[in-house]
Formats: C-alpha cells, sequence, structure tokens
C-alpha cells in the first residue's frame, strides 16, 4: 500500500536484493536469500536524501541506501517528517471514537489530546471509527462479527494485533472482516508490538 517495495539494499560495497517495509518508526528489510533482516529505526537515522530514486539514509551504523524508484522521496517525506499515530489512524478533533478491548493507556492520552467523544468497551451510535484489539484467534471470531455489525455508511473499524504472533495472523484478520462483509483498505504499525487493519463497508452495501 506504497510502504512496501522489492529493491536493492547497500550497505558499503555489500548489496542485497529483498523486500522493504516502512513502518510507523522504522525501516525493516527482509533478504530475498533468507538471512536475518534488518530493522532501522527511525532515532537511529541522522539524515536522508532521495536522489536519482534512491533513498541515502546516514544512521548511527553507517551509511545505508535503498534503490526505490519513485517511491524515494516519498519515503524520504515520511522519514523526515513522520505522521503521527493519531494522524495514520485518521482520528480528527470531531471525530466520534469507540475502544473496544484493551489498549495502552499512551494511545487513550494520544486519543484524549486530540479529541473528546470516546467511548470505552463498547461502541456507540454514530462512531467514527471503532478500535478493536485482539490478541488470538478466539478473541478475533468472539468479536470481530458483534463489531462489524455496528458498523454504518462510513463507520470504520480497525482492528488491532498483535506482530508476528503464531496464535493471531495478518491472514486471521483479513479473513475475520471479509466474513463480516468489511473491505479492507489500509494496514498501519500501530506500535512497535501491533499492527492495525482497516475495514469499511463496501461502498456499494452503504
Amino acid at each position: 500500500m506504497g510502504n512496501e517495495a522489492n529493491c536493492t539494499m547497500t550497505i558499503g560495497k555489500q548489496k542485497s536484493t529483498g523486500r522493504a517495509l516502512l513502518e510507523t518508526s522504522e525501516i525493516i528489510f527482509r533478504p530475498a536469500d533468507g538471512s536475518s533482516r534488518l530493522k532501522i529505526p527511525f532515532v537511529r537515522i541522522k539524515s536522508a536524501k532521495a536522489s536519482t530514486g534512491k533513498l541515502h539514509l546516514e544512521t548511527q551504523d553507517g551509511k545505508i541506501s535503498f534503490d526505490l524508484g519513485p517511491a524515494a522521496a516519498k519515503w524520504c517525506e515520511k522519514i523526515l517528517h513522520p505522521k503521527t499515530r493519531i494522524e495514520k489512524l485518521g482520528v480528527k478533533p470531531q471525530s466520534a471514537v469507540s475502544l473496544i478491548g484493551e489498549f495502552d493507556d499512551d494511545f487513550q492520552k494520544e486519543l484524549r489530546a486530540t479529541m473528546t467523544d470516546i467511548s470505552v468497551g463498547k461502541s456507540a451510535a454514530g462512531d467514527d471509527l471503532i478500535f478493536l484489539s485482539v490478541s488470538s484467534r478466539k478473541e478475533l471470531s468472539a468479536t470481530a462479527a458483534t463489531a462489524a455489525k455496528h458498523l454504518s455508511g462510513s463507520t470504520a473499524l480497525w482492528i488491532v494485533y498483535p506482530k508476528g504472533k503464531k496464535e493471531i495472523t495478518e491472514n486471521d484478520v483479513l479473513t475475520a472482516g471479509r466474513k463480516g462483509g468489511l473491505k479492507d483498505i489500509k494496514v498501519v504499525g500501530f506500535s512497535p508490538t501491533h499492527t492495525a487493519l482497516k475495514f469499511v463497508i463496501p461502498v456499494a452495501k452503504r
């Protein structure tokens, strides 16, 4: 969705082909040969610039470049001026939001610093955004269908789940949302440990 690319990474004289992922606060590179992935947190990036289709990074560990083509300038801008988590999730001051499941205090503080119409524990009439936190397939199956039924019009459902856990995978979340008659339209790195997938009612069914 614009934040993933097959590319060549260069560190010194070494080149490696693979897939790069631009997350909320880091770049992840997965080599095509199956060797260990590389994480580059934004906080370790000292400078970034885009030139002739390449993203050049100077990090605390040395210089790294990614051959991204036309996406290089876009990635550079996101690294230099990253959106906040709230902006990426589409939360606005006038939004009505419901939280279902367990969310950390930091996220709730970020929400309350932006808007005031928040319902905790259940969805409310007139919601613009519903956030559903799940940690297992069992929890997903018990809550996703109910949450989907509370959507109307352009209301969006964000399902937040742990990264890299066997107990629940991206495919599990996609399947649950689609079974509920919803369309997945966006994925966001919710935190270093969690991912968020956005679902909406297809336009033709609103």
